[in-house]
């Protein structure tokens, strides 16, 4: 699985980091979200999956 955050379309909501901490994180001060771990393990595919459901602008793609 690959995870990819399109930060043009990003704004650093930042409800990717309830789901998925481990892979995202919006360090202080930052407008953009921060792909941690572009390659997470598969145990991490359902919140990886979730985090990007729940990107109110949809700026996370999580690939195969």
């Amino acid at each position: 699985m690959h995870v990819t955050a399109d930060y043009d379309l990003c704004e650093g909501h930042g409800q990717c980091l309830l789901a998925a901490p481990d892979v995202f994180d919006l360090p202080d001060g930052a407008e953009k979200v921060v792909v941690l771990n572009a390659d997470p393990p598969e145990d991490d595919r359902e919140a990886v999956v979730r985090a990007a459901a729940m990107c109110p602008a949809q700026a996370l793609h999580v690939d195969d």
